[in-house]
């Protein structure tokens, strides 16, 4: 099976309004996957799709060969959302160690997680006195602990300095080298060059799933905020035709 994940057809409706159009995409194994689009564009809605704790009016989607959310993809898929997902009232240590134990981990590998995101020296703060970006971190220190074979993260640069976003990029790679897939969500398209392949949406539908080079050949530029901003045009331009 060469697909981590296929969505076929997915609609999604919230209240009167329809999320996700009829989406169609794929994120092939073992790679880091761009999810990009602007703020809006249904990227967490997808996300919450994949890990299977999103309503859907129609369409499938398949993680791993099973049905999205299956009780069997449990261990296999971590999830880091825009929201923190940790104790704030403990530390950042107590935490990792706290998540560790429910996967039958040890300390060691808890406490090389918190060094991985950067924060071994707020390892002992709490929670709740970190800022922004070390609250996301300590967030994905955990997400990391089951070493999961399918890792789906929400924004999880946002905040972060610019050496910390290279230091993190560089571990997604290292992630995926190792077998793990990666989807990860960005409304910063300087990020789409990072990724091996990318999934573009716009208004709940997908506007690109291709490679960052076929995209640039795609369009002819060599800039992808560039290229991105041509593919919505382009769509635009057939909706009105088909009209």
């Amino acid at each position: 099976m060469d697909h981590a994940i296929a969505v076929d057809d997915l609609v999604v409706v919230r209240g009167k309004r329809t999320v996700l159009h009829n989406l169609n995409c794929t994120v092939p194994r073992g790679s880091v996957t761009g999810l990009l689009g602007p703020s809006g564009s249904g990227k967490t809605t997808l996300m919450r799709c994949v890990v299977g704790v999103q309503k859907i009016k129609s369409g499938t989607v398949t993680v791993l060969g099973q049905p999205a959310g299956s009780p069997a993809l449990r261990r296999n898929v971590g999830y880091l959302t825009q929201a923190p997902s940790v104790y704030a009232d403990l530390t950042v240590r107590e935490n990792a160690r706290y998540f560790a134990s429910l996967y039958g981990i040890g300390h060691r590998q808890a406490d090389q997680s918190i060094i991985d995101v950067g924060l071994r020296e707020a390892a002992d703060q709490l929670v709740s006195t970190l800022s922004g970006g070390q609250h996301a971190r300590a967030s994905l220190a955990c997400a990391l602990l089951s070493k999961p074979d399918l890792l789906v993260l929400d924004e999880p640069t946002v905040g972060q300095d610019p050496v910390l976003r290279n230091d993190l990029w560089q571990q997604f790679h290292a992630l995926a080298a190792e077998g793990t897939t990666l989807l990860v969500s960005s409304h910063v398209m300087d990020e789409a060059g990072r990724c091996e392949r990318l999934i573009l949406i716009r208004e709940g539908r997908v506007v690109a799933d291709d490679t960052p080079a076929a995209v640039r050949a795609a369009t002819g530029t060599d800039d992808l905020e560039e290229a991105f901003l041509r593919l919505v045009l382009a769509q635009q331009k057939h909706q009105k035709v088909v009209a």
